[in-house]
């Protein structure tokens, strides 16, 4: 009985891997991989051909123009997208300008942040990652990959003079830290208390 079940499957299975197209790199036909990340087409004549393309495509589409809404970076009319993680609005003239409206314009007033530390032209803007936690990073992104995972404070580190500090909440209270891996000094927070 087990070997029908399995020869059930094992037919199941190579129907599925005929459905799909054959590679567009070598003719070959493309197969269900999988790895860490999920499932995935794979070229069959791998390794000789290193074609993969996703299951899903996540190709981002726009709903709406906005043409009463200029782009604050780059004066583009914004759009209503669907995007990976759910509908976001964002500028038309990406890729040339990655501007992604927060949300928080309408709410009281956004604490403005440092100018980044890296590569001193950008901004340090919040963003939020797949799971929803915030994280700060240049806007100049892809040519400054610098980023933080807490707030942070145009402050310099008493340690090494590092232009920004974090704000981090320890075990003995709010402290800024340095975040530079070499570095990591904390201080006071003085900001917090004022």
């Amino acid at each position: 009985m087990s070997k029908i079940d399995h020869s059930l499957f094992n037919a199941n299975k190579h129907a599925l891997e005929k459905e799909y197209d054959v590679c567009p790199d070598c003719g070959s036909e493309l197969v269900m991989r999988h790895s860490k990340s999920g499932a995935f087409l794979g070229c069959a004549s791998y390794p000789a051909c290193h074609f993969i393309r996703p299951l899903h495509q996540h190709d981002t589409s726009t709903i709406k123009v906005l043409d009463d809404n200029p782009c604050p970076q780059c004066q583009s009319p914004l759009a209503v997208k669907n995007g990976r993680f759910g509908m976001f609005i964002g500028c038309t003239n990406f890729p040339q300008c990655h501007y992604i409206a927060s949300g928080h314009e309408d709410d009281e007033p956004q604490e403005s942040l440092p100018t980044c530390p890296k590569c001193k032209k950008g901004e340090l803007v919040q963003r939020s990652n797949k799971t929803g936690k915030a994280f700060y990073s240049c806007d100049a992104y892809p040519k400054c990959k610098y980023s933080l995972n807490y707030p942070p404070v145009p402050v310099a580190c008493e340690k090494c003079n590092w232009p920004v500090m974090m704000r981090r909440n320890f075990a003995e209270g709010a402290m800024l830290q340095c975040p530079q891996k070499s570095c990591g000094h904390k201080q006071p927070d003085n900001l917090e208390n004022s």
